[in-house]
């Protein structure tokens, strides 16, 4: 591996981090192993906590790491949480479940996808069926294949994206490339052929742990879209669910739904057209349990420039060398891009989150399913 490739922050230091605030909250621990290993050779997992009453009805659960390089700021609100509560007690039949880097290959290789190039917001879907279609990306396609980052090649590419971009505009084309497509393995937004190694693990660990719960607010950890170091609170499925009045109820205005499905369009940033996002797999993995999903996602900076350092990092690992001095310089831009180094931005995000948390943890012991 390069000697450029960023070591900090790292998934081993979020890792050990986390384990140590888990460990002084006197929280249950649980290991699933990934089969691969991280840029270093260190062995990568992810690691589950349980702090309360095993028995408890009422959980909040807390994910970092669905996109893997936005797992540095969910992880860092996790380990923060963690820490206080080792002063503190929760309420009676409460219990807090962390779910810590659920991407674990991609926050250790700096990618915002997993080790098959899948976007896991596009995975959970039920592969037994007919996957979504998605023509229009097809005219896209040779744009994100591009074997160069710069010469003719890429100004070709570029050339092709902004034709589209000056004909139908910068959020039309994008919620074509981001709705996700299930063809190209080598395309941006790649939602897989069959579920994923995290996919798999999140729903055991949803069986293992929740099977036996009454209410469940669950809270998915994002960054990137959105204005910078603003915490959107969102609420994201394929249609109202059961608890969604009780989730509007507990957050009034500060919650954005957001209904996704072919035509729909968001203001937010968040693709709204996608399909196969987390948070509506949660609702359908657990039928019998009053489900509230939430996304917190902390705006960055404007998506057009993550979309061009998105655009680079996928050519790194199409066609790039990860020995090269210019990975590293990649990596530390798309790191930038998803957790700014700015300490008001990562100050402001880790205030409001925990806030949202606070704020769900008074309101779950009052639920009535």
């Amino acid at each position: 591996m390069s000697a450029s490739f960023p070591t900090h922050p790292s998934f081993n230091n979020q890792r050990e981090q986390f384990l140590a605030a888990a460990k002084a909250a006197g929280a249950n621990l649980t290991t699933y192993p990934h089969p691969l290993k991280g840029p270093f050779g260190e062995p990568l997992s992810t690691d589950v906590t349980w702090l309360g009453d095993p028995q408890a009805s009422r959980v909040l659960v807390a994910i970092s790491g669905t996109h893997g390089v936005e797992g540095f700021y969910g992880s860092n609100c996790q380990i923060k949480w963690l820490l206080e509560f080792g002063e503190r007690s929760l309420p009676p039949d409460v219990a807090v479940l962390m779910i810590h880097l659920v991407n674990p290959w991609g926050t250790a290789w700096m990618r915002r996808v997993n080790e098959d190039n899948i976007d896991l917001n596009r995975n959970y879907l039920d592969f037994t069926g007919r996957l979504p279609e998605n023509r229009q990306y097809e005219a896209l396609h040779g744009v994100y294949a591009c074997e160069q980052r710069l010469g003719p090649a890429r100004e070709y590419a570029n050339a092709q994206l902004n034709d589209r971009v000056q004909t139908e505009g910068w959020s039309t084309v994008m919620s074509i490339v981001e709705a996700g497509q299930y063809h190209h393995p080598d395309g941006l937004f790649y939602g897989g052929q069959s579920a994923s190694w995290t996919n798999k693990t999140l729903h055991g660990i949803l069986r293992e742990h929740l099977s036996h719960t009454r209410v469940v607010m669950c809270f998915d950890l994002h960054t990137g879209a959105g204005d910078y170091g603003h915490p959107m609170l969102m609420t994201i499925a394929q249609a109202e669910y059961p608890a969604f009045s009780d989730a509007q109820a507990i957050y009034g205005p500060w919650l954005y739904t957001l209904i996704t499905g072919p035509g729909s369009q968001s203001d937010t940033g968040v693709a709204a057209t996608a399909t196969g996002y987390t948070s509506h797999a949660i609702i359908e993995a657990l039928p019998d349990v009053h489900l509230m999903p939430f996304v917190i996602e902390c705006g960055t900076y404007p998506g057009e420039q993550i979309h061009t350092v998105l655009r680079d990092d996928h050519w790194l690992h199409l066609h790039g060398d990860l020995a090269e001095p210019v990975a590293g310089q990649i990596k530390l831009k798309l790191l930038e891009q998803f957790y700014p180094a700015d300490p008001d931005w990562q100050a402001l995000v880790w205030l409001r989150t925990r806030q949202i948390w606070e704020r769900a943890l008074a309101a779950l012991p009052l639920i009535q399913p």
